[in-house]
């Protein structure tokens, strides 16, 4: 579609002097067809990815219909996450710095509440929130939307998806009944049709599609590996390919916390983001991946909702999301305002076919790379360094060093041996590292029991640590460990199985006894329980 220039827009002088200071021209697609349309009042729909300029093309209306006069509140935002509520009131704001007398105050959990009654009882015509919080200052009337006459819903899907329906219709209700409702959804779902059918009055939608769902600045590609090599391989890629930032994505908060810590203990600058932290770690973390003191975020699906970091050079897929949907909004990450990005996917077994479904989602082109290879790795860190040393030899500090190097000089030894030397000690103990290449072995796994779990207190790390220590096998070529209440299952490549099984056989972790061996299929009831017990001490003898 023709998209507009921000001047063609009927804007005020202070909203286009805001939008010039940021350095925009050109109108989005939803932000041409969205603010002509806010601006008469009337509700809509409007259906966009993430990244298409969704806030400001109902920001944009809402900063020109404010009466700075009136302190009541007169516009309400809401949002599914505090890291997407804080993203769009600190839009607002930078859209208004000319606009006097109007105040825009964001209120989520997390922040001390008293925090907030005390901004909103100096008056704000703007209110951003999360649906939980709202609630919150309604039963306490610390705020009142009774003559508001604007709501957005801003990702009103994934706000259904978080189970703030409730919510969400107890604000509606709590608003007159003569209104202006605007839900702005990626999808529209039932659920979310239902909403717009009982709270909407003949809405006006407004869909921007792409024929591509994924941006075509993005090269999206693929590794079929197996489950237990995903960490290494994320390291490779790491190595190989050097991004400045990068987001790395998970299914879940536990493996958000595994990777994240894997990481770290490698050496690499990586944090985790997700729904367990306390809102101030999440602002600690956030604030150190904006200045790049953290290089590598982990993250899962709803962590993730708000993060809009620019110059993210690369996307992660550690697991591939179970929707497709997910799959536009992780690697809409990156690749943004016209930049190139990358994405990664790491796929193992049946997520195969979950790729298929997703390439056939995104009409996109996921092309199979090979994991680089030790020796690719190795190559760049060489070309890295003796980049490093070009650097290093255009100063002009270097005599004292000059000095050191002549008095190994000798008849036998020469200036250039002397720094071979030197850069072989340099790369010597990554090359200790790298004799072990877990995607050169092909060795089946075998999945083992073990007696102790949960209830013993044993962690992932535990068991690494033990087969590590006692084993001697190393912990590249541990895979897939499940921790239950009871017991624990592990899978080691099958020539190490029977040095695992001899060695813990009867040792202690935690305090407790170890029984393990070879895996049954079923182990959930005592009899299986039982068979496994007396065939555990039988192995050992």
């Amino acid at each position: 579609m023709k998209t507009l220039k921000f001047s063609e827009l009927n804007l005020s002088n202070e909203i286009l002097k805001a939008v010039k200071d940021l350095g925009f021209e050109e109108a989005t697609p939803i932000q041409s067809l969205s603010i002509p349309k806010m601006m008469t009042g009337i509700d809509i729909v409007g259906q966009a990815q993430t990244g298409t300029g969704k806030t400001a093309a109902f920001g944009i209306p809402i900063l020109e219909k404010v009466n700075p006069k009136n302190r009541d509140v007169q516009s309400i935002i809401l949002c599914p996450t505090r890291e997407l509520a804080i993203q769009v009131a600190e839009e607002l704001k930078l859209f208004s710095k000319y606009k006097k007398g109007i105040d825009i105050v964001p209120i989520y959990g997390g922040q001390p509440i008293q925090r907030q009654m005390i901004a909103l009882s100096k008056g704000a015509q703007i209110v951003i929130g999360t649906p939980g919080r709202v609630i919150d200052h309604l039963e306490r009337q610390t705020l009142k939307l009774d003559v508001t006459s604007t709501i957005v819903l801003d990702e009103a899907d994934e706000m259904l998806d978080m189970g703030f329906r409730e919510d969400i219709e107890l604000i509606l209700k709590s608003m007159p009944e003569k209104r202006q409702t605007v839900f702005f959804s990626a999808t529209m779902p039932k659920e979310f049709l239902f909403l717009t059918k009982k709270y909407q009055q003949h809405p006006e939608i407004i869909k921007v599609v792409s024929e591509k769902l994924t941006v075509p600045s993005i090269e999206q590609y693929y590794f079929d590996i197996r489950e237990h090599q995903k960490l290494e391989a994320l390291a490779r890629c790491l190595d190989m390919y050097s991004p400045k930032l990068s987001l790395v994505f998970c299914n879940t908060k536990k493996r958000v916390d595994e990777v994240a810590i894997a990481l770290q203990v490698r050496g690499y600058c990586a944090d985790a983001i997700h729904g367990d932290m306390s809102q101030s770690q999440r602002d600690r973390v956030m604030t150190k991946f904006r200045n790049g003191s953290v290089e590598i975020l982990i993250a899962t699906d709803v962590a993730a909702r708000g993060i809009d970091v620019e110059n993210i050079d690369m996307v992660f897929n550690f697991d591939i999301p179970k929707d497709d949907e997910n799959y536009v909004h992780r690697i809409g990450r990156t690749g943004r305002a016209g930049k190139t990005g990358k994405a990664y996917n790491f796929v193992a077994g049946k997520d195969i076919y979950k790729l298929r479904d997703i390439q056939r989602y995104t009409k996109a082109t996921i092309k199979r790379k090979n994991i680089p290879s030790l020796a690719d790795v190795e190559n760049t860190k060489t070309t890295i360094m003796l980049d490093k040393i070009k650097e290093v030899l255009k100063g002009k500090d270097l005599e004292k060093y000059a000095r050191m190097t002549e008095s190994l000089i000798s008849d036998e030894v020469t200036s250039l041996d002397v720094a071979a030397a030197l850069l072989k000690m340099t790369f010597v103990a990554e090359k200790k590292e790298q004799k072990l290449d877990i995607f050169a072995k092909k060795n089946e796994m075998i999945k083992l029991f073990i007696n102790v779990g949960k209830k013993d207190n044993l962690k992932v790390g535990d068991l690494v640590d033990t087969i590590t220590g006692k084993v001697g096998l190393n912990s590249k070529l541990i895979g897939n460990i499940k921790i239950l209440d009871a017991f624990s299952f592990l899978e080691v490549p099958q020539d190490h199985a029977d040095n695992v099984i001899h060695t813990l056989q009867s040792t202690d972790i935690k305090g407790k006894k170890v029984f393990i061996g070879p895996a049954k299929r079923k182990l959930s009831d005592k009899v299986n329980f039982q068979k496994y017990y007396t065939r555990s001490k039988n192995i050992k003898s």
